[in-house]
């Protein structure tokens, strides 16, 4: 296995949500999916015809082997997936809403996936990829796991591969919100891209401007800081240049989780092509808004067709509303 355009690694998860709208514990109705962060992003990138290969350890369970065919049938590569006989594959439960956020429930502590560690790291699997892409969600999950992340990153980054790196804050996990903070953001600056959400960024900074904030990851060596603002779009910064690109309209907002996932594929596989800062975070907004119109984790994360129609029509749409904006202006 050669030439890989990205490798990620983490948690696959078994999702089951539940098929109507109701309290999670009144739900009888579930339907059975992929889940797990990097995971969307794997199966995003490959949507996109890019080359990627997904590292973890799974219980060598029913669960496992529903996620290895769920990868396999996206063409992500699952060579380096390795498998647990004392450990099993984690799962998580998550409620239908027709607006808002939906409830999960988490059943992973001691999955085989928490057990990954510096004996499981293959160099091979890793520097055979153009580029790395990371979450703070593994470091949450064991010391062991922490390790394995600090030493990938690196490992990547002296081999002269690019970086990006996810925050993913999911408080639930951590002890606590310093020990979260301290260490989410020590993994940060080892990153060339950094791709936070606004809550998460002043989670971890303490400050409130996205200015504020990516001049003090700027500081810390970081070459590209995007901060995403929701629907209203992301802002970026990098040493030579800044800017805000405005989010795209979602014809329906049915869940919003993968959002963030949605934007990651968007921006990493516009960056492996060569194209402007700018151009990325349009292309990360773009899936981003495709992923909260769907009800699974990646069902939103588009082919080359499906993004381009979507970028084209909002843009129609765009050019149409002109008029009444104008005048609204005057």
């Amino acid at each position: 296995m050669t030439n890989l355009d990205v490798v990620t690694f983490g948690e696959p998860m078994v999702m089951f949500y539940a098929n109507h709208p109701e309290p999670l514990h009144a739900a009888n109705s579930f339907s059975r999916a992929l889940a797990g962060a990097e995971a969307n992003v794997a199966c995003g990138i490959s949507r996109l015809d890019l080359q990627v290969s997904y590292i973890t350890k799974l219980g060598n369970d029913s669960f496992g082997k529903f996620i290895i065919e769920a990868l396999n049938r996206e063409n992500v590569h699952t060579n380096g997936i390795l498998f647990s006989n004392s450990h099993s594959t984690g799962m998580l439960m998550k409620s239908k809403v027709l607006q808002g956020d939906p409830e999960v429930e988490y059943f992973r502590k001691n999955s085989a996936a928490s057990t990954l560690s510096m004996n499981d790291f293959s160099k091979a699997d890793f520097t055979k990829a153009r580029h790395l892409h990371a979450t703070g969600i593994p470091s949450a999950l064991s010391n062991d796991c922490h390790h394995f992340t600090q030493n990938v990153m690196n490992h990547m980054k002296t081999h002269g591969k690019s970086v990006s790196f996810d925050p993913n804050l999911r408080p639930s996990l951590w002890k606590d919100k310093k020990t979260m903070v301290d260490t989410v953001n020590k993994l940060a600056y080892l990153s060339d891209q950094f791709l936070p959400g606004l809550s998460e960024a002043q989670t971890l900074t303490g400050l409130t401007n996205p200015k504020d904030i990516a001049d003090y990851y700027l500081a810390k060596g970081i070459k590209t800081i995007v901060i995403k603002l929701g629907p209203e779009g992301a802002y970026y910064k990098t040493g030579q240049e800044e800017g805000f690109v405005p989010g795209y309209k979602p014809n329906q907002v049915i869940d919003t989780v993968g959002a963030g996932d949605g934007f990651a594929v968007g921006f990493i596989s516009s960056y492996l092509e060569g194209k402007s800062i700018s151009e990325a975070v349009k292309r990360g907004n773009a899936i981003g808004a495709l992923q909260v119109m769907s009800p699974g984790d990646m069902d939103g994360m588009p082919n080359r067709k499906t993004l381009e129609e979507f970028m084209q029509q909002q843009q129609l749409e765009n050019i149409a509303d002109l008029p009444t904006r104008l005048s609204q202006e005057i």
